[in-house]
């Protein structure tokens, strides 16, 4: 953007690795820093690289400022905003908001007066401390939280007073989220799908799990496989009344979702490709993003999504409930299956998320 009186204002994403690059700025404005991509000045790509090699010369000739915007990620060594926020070699000063300073939110209603205002914010306000756990210490007090070894999505949240939700009588749409592999043995993925009912109007939660299945599938059947989930689909919105019927299905795009995203688009069935900036992410960023919905109860589980029970790799258990409530941020080293957990945090980003999934 160009000004008549000779400034210029430059936009630039942060997957770009020579951001800002030859151009000389009096101010820059970084945001959602703790959300690039991690790793040192070596790494190439990195949040650190980027600023240090392509953002901060741009403002040597007019002895710029920069002002780095973002919610805290986690006690994270090799994250960007962590490191500027802790260590001062880097030269930042830090300035905290939490979401309590914010003395407009959360927003007066049209038929509120000041006073009944004030009484619902100190009322919710209250409720959010006194569900004082880690998510809401990051989300809410915008603190740096060590989530290593700390079991991140709670059952309770994903329940209604203790029990899983009925499935809804009338909802927006139910869409399914599937991610693919097609390799076989128990040492390697499965083909997981999970199926959702999103809900904006009503004082329910706006997204429940309806639904969700796992296998190991040889490649060749993937094929076959892929028309059983719209037919499931197409069951699940006239069971839930879905004014807008079955919105179809997301599919990673990569391995053997590039191929189920083909047969799909050639046999008329409506899917899409995950966002990349999602898939791009790794599982621990993909959980912390979308710990807010859960942790204020936007999510919950169905009864048939929470008892339900089936076999895989010679196990039988609810895979989606183990996967889910046994992630652990920062265990590098687990061999716990993910499939279905990627498949949970996909879902809620598509449908709680911005444009962008986020």
């Amino acid at each position: 953007m160009r000004f008549k009186t000779g400034g210029r204002l430059d936009f630039w994403t942060l997957e770009n690795p020579i951001a800002g690059r030859s151009r000389r700025y009096r101010r820059i404005v970084i945001d959602e820093a703790a959300f690039a991509k991690d790793g040192d000045n070596k790494v190439e790509g990195s949040m650190m690289s980027i600023f240090e090699k392509a953002i901060k010369p741009t403002l040597y000739d007019f002895n710029g400022e920069v002002l780095v915007c973002s919610n805290s990620a986690g006690k994270n060594p090799d994250n960007f905003f962590y490191n500027i926020c802790t260590d001062a070699q880097y030269g930042f000063v830090e300035y905290l908001a939490t979401t309590a300073d914010n003395p407009l939110l959360p927003k007066r209603l049209g038929h509120e007066d000041i006073a009944t205002w004030t009484d619902r914010r100190t009322r919710l306000l209250a409720e959010l401390a006194r569900d004082n756990d880690l998510v809401y210490a990051q989300e809410y007090q915008a603190e740096f939280v060590d989530w290593s070894g700390v079991a991140f999505f709670s059952r309770e949240k994903l329940l209604e007073t203790g029990q899983p939700a009925a499935y809804p009588g009338s909802c927006d749409g139910v869409y399914a989220v599937i991610d693919t592999a097609s390799k076989t043995g128990t040492d390697h993925d499965a083909t997981a799908v999970t199926y959702f009912a999103i809900n904006r109007f009503g004082p329910s939660a706006p997204l429940v799990i309806l639904d969700w299945d796992i296998a190991q599938i040889e490649g060749a059947t993937l094929e076959t496989w892929l028309p059983s989930v719209f037919i499931r689909l197409e069951e699940l919105a006239r069971i839930c009344g879905a004014r807008g019927g079955a919105l179809g299905a997301w599919i990673e795009d990569k391995n053997s979702g590039t191929i189920l995203l083909q047969q799909a688009q050639r046999r008329g069935m409506m899917s899409r490709p995950i966002n990349t900036k999602l898939t791009a992410l790794g599982k621990d960023e993909r959980a912390i993003s979308v710990s807010g919905y859960v942790h204020r109860g936007q999510i919950k589980y169905s009864g048939h999504a929470f008892n339900k029970v089936s076999i895989y790799k010679r196990k039988s258990r609810n895979h989606l409930l183990d996967q889910v409530e046994s992630f652990r941020i920062g265990d590098k080293d687990s061999d716990r299956e993910d499939d279905l957990l990627d498949t949970f945090c996909y879902g809620i980003s598509i449908g709680l998320g911005n444009s962008d999934g986020f």
